[in-house]
């Protein structure tokens, strides 16, 4: 069972079902009709491969008419086809009569009366059905080309933030070999580890909560090897991880937003990142004092890492989420409150 879960969709499953249970009605309804007279019921098993025709009438209509000619060619040229099926299907139908029942006169009248009927009702169940699963198809095709489309641009937002990072650990790496500090090695390490995680870790859709932080405090560290006593840095991380599971590479960018305009030319500069979280929701904030010529003199790249993650946000958690960015009293303030998404 579980096999044949993997080989059918959801959606297949569904089909079969109503065609095995249409077909079992169908058929169980034409034999449960007949009565006790023997002659009658001789007659009906004459008649099965009269019957049986039924079957490749529905699947022509569904399987080949509304597929090839309805969808490329339109309504017009599709009634057109139906009406020469069904006059196809009532020309077989009464050659296979002639040579199955033609010694059951009696009951030939009869069932040619009922014959062109059921071949209308079967046309218009087929005509129902593959309409149906015309439409079912196309939804899934537009669910399938949104869906490469928002792997396309995560894929694309997460490329435009990645280079900015190494950008800037590259920067503090230089800084100790240029003063000859023994930390150089062993920070160089330390990006080594960073990157193992951006490259390999970052490839899943979402990753356990306890990583990304692991990779935030590594990344503060290193930058307190960067500014030494020059800047206060701040983190406070309060909550037990446990399974929640949050999108790769979604704080660090407020981080490093925080550490690019936050210090410099600053008399007293202040980096302060707060996380607080439970089993449900996180509330992340990074704040830094900024200069007033900092809203001034921002260069061509200024920016882009948040757009980035609010687009991140706004596709990977809608109405999951709240993002509040301030920029008050020399402080600039960012606070993200998010809903973790059930495993």
């Amino acid at each position: 069972m579980e096999l044949l879960g993997k080989k059918l969709s959801a959606e297949q499953l569904l089909r079969w079902s109503f065609l095995l249970l249409f077909w079992s009605i169908w058929f169980g309804q034409i034999f449960l009709s007949a009565d006790d007279d023997e002659r009658h019921r001789q007659f009906m098993i004459r008649m099965l491969p009269v019957m049986l025709t039924n079957i490749p009438l529905f699947f022509i209509n569904t399987e080949v008419l509304i597929p090839k000619v309805l969808r490329k060619f339109g309504i017009g040229a599709y009634l057109l086809s139906v009406l020469a099926l069904i006059l196809a299907f009532v020309v077989l139908e009464g050659l296979l009569k002639s040579w199955r029942i033609c010694d059951y006169a009696e009951h030939m009248a009869m069932h040619t009366s009922k014959s062109f009927f059921f071949i209308i009702f079967i046309t218009a169940v087929g005509t129902g059905y593959g309409l149906v699963t015309h439409l079912v198809g196309e939804e899934k095709v537009r669910q399938d080309q949104q869906r490469e489309h928002l792997q396309s641009e995560l894929s694309f937002l997460r490329s435009q933030i990645s280079p900015h990072f190494i950008f800037n650990i590259l920067n503090s790496i230089v800084y100790l070999i240029r003063t000859k500090s023994e930390k150089a090695e062993p920070v160089t390490l330390h990006l080594s580890d960073l990157m193992r995680y951006m490259l390999y870790e970052t490839e899943d859709a979402q990753i356990p909560l306890e990583k990304e932080l692991d990779y935030l405090q590594n990344y503060v560290e290193l930058q307190r090897v960067r500014f030494e006593e020059d800047v206060d840095i701040q983190l406070r991380i309060d909550g037990q991880a446990g399974s929640q599971i949050i999108e790769p590479m979604l704080m660090i960018p407020f981080v490093e937003n925080a550490f690019k305009h936050g210090v410099g030319l600053l008399e007293r500069p202040v980096i302060d990142i707060q996380v607080q979280f439970d089993a449900r929701e996180l509330h992340f904030t990074v704040r830094n004092r900024i200069a007033p010529e900092t809203s001034a003199d921002k260069d061509s790249s200024s920016g882009i890492g948040l757009r980035n993650v609010r687009r991140r946000l706004e596709l990977l958690h809608p109405g999951a989420h709240q993002l509040d960015i301030q920029q008050v009293d020399g402080w600039f303030t960012v606070h993200l409150q998010l809903q973790f998404q059930t495993t």
